[in-house]
């Protein structure tokens, strides 16, 4: 699922904005600021003359500053709304500016109505200029485009004039809802803004025998007040800077601050009214039957004809990617979303599940978040980092199954959707996705130096399990320039130069393992004279290297981080040319971890073969970590493991041009078949012994090559 719009960011589809896997897409400013930044001509200047403590300052100073926002929403019995918003915005720098200078209204225009908007931009000065009416305008919402049945989503976009550093932006708005998103319930989410917030105050107003249940963490519940039959509910939010998110750590909805209110006391009556909402009376229709029995044809074992249906749904269906609960929660009918071959994933889950029905095979719904949150509010609603995402349940094959994610296998699914709490529709429980499945890699590489100290190469990899679908799927979504450009980015990534031919194992299968191979030549890979620091390469990028480097991406974590596992081994035999003598091998490692139940083991060899002059290379990684989100204090447990673990990878082969001079004891080295231990500037460390070649070209030593 993509991320709803959010104050002061640009919307998805716009040339500016950044769409990230991740998933959880937003602004994060460093540190709040009560005061505006100093006219443009003072920050030309303040390196001049400035001391350390000023320049300190500017350096910390938080692009933007939400300095008051106060949101009001009236609900009635039947779930319509009327809600009223006044925001305003500070921007300290140019970067700031960026940030506040276009808003965004959004609103469903076949249930909701904007009554009223104004907006001004407020100089340092205190000079006011309102935003004239031309430049406020309506445009579609990027996400719907190209699919008319989800074309309700509009933004109201309003681009703010004269914005400079110190600028306010002030906004307000109110809309109307005339009819709930789910029949006379009302529900809420809130998470802080990216900015250091001076104020915001969340304001519900409610009939006085319409409970509010809430889950407040991080905003400060004030005293409720009735009069008038009516109830008020208020809750602040003041906060300085958040720590940035490390690299790799979950989204901070998991820890931090997030405010869920609604008017549905628990999950099974939140399931109940989803359930009564998606009633299809088409989803026994004879075309659906008719359709479902055409696909599944000459199958008997359930689980195979649950595996057609998957397969036909995510490469046919096309996904459009709107929050669950920002249009109406409910899907549209079975047989149009056939026809029309599109539809969001509650229309996914719904066609799924009467094709699936249609030859008896029974399904659910199942809702949950989609991206790095691994736990639900206490009380049910929508919401980014709430439910947002709806998926099926096939309780007689014991897995679930997301047949919007075009690029996953049947039986396996996408890392946004695992170990979290998954709402069953039909049972009304909360149950848990699976928080580990198999993933398996193994990498071949073979190089082989000429001469002139170009080389020529072979990698293959070979995908087994949860991996091997998404890398099928992306290059059978790719054109083949496409695909080879991908192999070529690939090679760059590794730190080499070269060509890259790409070919793959049969890219119109559905399901099993997938083996990608890349060939070409590599320059500069031994220098002809001098010495030659060799990477001791098993893998290209996306092997162990990248895992850990992922892993390690900060030197020590505060925050939970995922912790996505699985088996992988690499074997590389690198063949040096005649002129090349191997002066320094590294050293074979070993290391395990175990932290809190997840466990760590990591192997690696080298040997060097003087009669056929190749190195070879082997590496293995297990990571079990039984769970998606790992705690920094297992971070803490593992991280020296890891860290010899990650030097290893880095390890490199050193290589000196025999047409240096050698001292006695290099050439007595050479005479008995091991490396050189005489090294002036790095640490040698000689390994020789037999050698079990991995290819059928290396499988017996090749004659001696004239030195």
């Amino acid at each position: 699922m993509k991320e709803r719009v959010r104050r002061g960011a640009r919307p998805a589809g716009t040339d500016a904005f950044v769409l990230a896997w991740a998933l959880a897409l937003a602004l994060t400013f460093a540190v709040p600021c009560a005061h505006a930044q100093p006219p443009a001509a003072a920050q030309a200047d303040s390196g001049v003359g400035a001391d350390s403590s000023d320049l300190a300052d500017l350096e910390d100073l938080p692009p933007a500053t939400l300095e008051r926002d106060v949101h009001l929403f009236v609900v009635q019995k039947d779930g319509s709304v009327q809600e009223h918003d006044d925001s305003t915005l500070r921007a300290n720098t140019t970067a700031g500016v960026d940030a506040v200078a276009q808003r965004y209204v959004w609103f469903n225009k076949d249930i909701e109505t904007i009554t009223e908007l104004s907006a001004q931009t407020v100089d340092p000065d205190g000079t006011v200029h309102e935003v004239a009416p031309s430049a406020i305008r309506d445009v579609q919402e990027p996400r719907s485009a190209g699919a008319p049945t989800f074309e309700d989503g509009v933004l109201r976009t309003v681009i703010f004039p004269g914005v400079q550093p110190g600028s306010r932006v002030r906004l307000v708005w109110a809309k109307r809802r005339a009819k709930a998103l789910q029949a006379g319930t009302f529900s809420y989410f809130a998470e802080p803004p990216g900015e250091p917030v001076e104020l915001q105050r969340l304001v519900f107003d409610l009939p006085a025998d319409l409970p509010l249940h809430v889950d407040a963490r991080g905003y400060t519940a004030l005293a409720p007040v009735s009069a008038n039959g009516r109830t008020r509910y208020a809750f602040e939010y003041r906060h300085g800077p958040d720590a940035p998110l490390e690299p790799g750590a979950v989204a901070r909805v998991n820890w931090g601050a997030r405010l869920m209110v609604t008017t549905v006391p628990d999950y099974a009556a939140f399931a109940a009214r989803y359930r009564e909402a998606a009633a299809d009376p088409t989803a026994s229709d004879p075309s659906i039957a008719a359709f479902a029995r055409a696909l599944t044809a000459g199958l008997d074992d359930p689980r195979e004809k649950a595996a057609r249906i998957y397969d036909w749904m995510r490469l046919n269906i096309r996904y459009v990617a709107l929050f669950l609960g920002e249009t109406a929660a409910a899907p549209h009918h079975a047989v149009d979303i056939l026809r029309v071959r599109y539809g969001d994933c509650k229309d996914h889950v719904a066609l799924f599940t009467a094709l699936l029905a249609a030859v008896g095979i029974r399904a659910e719904a199942a809702l949950l978040n989609l991206g790095p949150v691994y736990t639900l509010p206490s009380v049910p609603g929508y919401g980014v980092e709430a439910i947002d995402h709806a998926i099926a349940w096939l309780p007689e094959l014991g897995l679930f199954a997301d047949t919007s994610s075009g690029g996953v296998a049947f039986g396996y699914l996408p890392a946004g959707v695992m170990d979290r709490p998954a709402l069953l529709v039909d049972d009304g429980v909360l149950v848990r996705t699976p928080a580990t499945q198999p993933r398996e890699r193994v990498a071949r590489l073979e190089i082989d130096v000429a001469a002139s100290g170009a080389a020529a190469y072979r990698y293959r990899v070979d995908d087994t399990g949860a991996g091997a679908e998404p890398e099928r799927n992306t290059f059978r979504r790719a054109t083949h320039q496409e695909a080879q450009q991908i192999a070529l980015q690939r090679l760059r990534q590794t730190g080499l130069a070269g060509t890259a031919r790409l070919s793959t194992s049969a890219l119109d299968a559905t399901g099993g393992p997938f083996a990608a191979t890349v060939s070409g030549t590599l320059e500069h890979v031994v220098w002809p004279d001098g010495t030659t620091a060799l990477p001791a390469l098993s893998s290209f990028t996306g092997g162990i290297a990248s895992q850990l480097d992922a892993w390690l991406a900060v030197p020590r974590r505060t925050q939970p981080w995922a912790c996505v596992g699985g088996n992988f081994e690499e074997l590389a035999q690198i063949v040096l040319p005649a002129f090349a003598r191997v002066t320094d091998l590294p050293r074979d490692t070993s290391a395990s971890a175990l932290a809190d139940g997840a466990r760590l083991d990591y192997a690696s060899h080298y040997v060097f073969d003087p009669a056929s002059r190749t190195v070879q290379v082997t590496r293995r990684l297990s990571a079990q970590f039984g769970r998606q989100m790992c705690s920094p204090e297992q971070f803490a447990q593992m991280r020296d493991a890891l860290v010899r673990m990650q030097r290893d990878t880095h390890a490199q082969i050193v290589v000196r041009a025999k047409r240096e001079r050698t001292t006695g004891d290099e050439r007595r080295g050479e005479a008995e078949g091991r490396p050189s231990v005489a090294c002036a500037a790095v640490s040698c460390i000689g390994r020789g012994g037999p050698l079990g070649l991995l290819s059928r070209r290396a499988s017996s030593p090749a004659p001696r090559r004239p030195a």
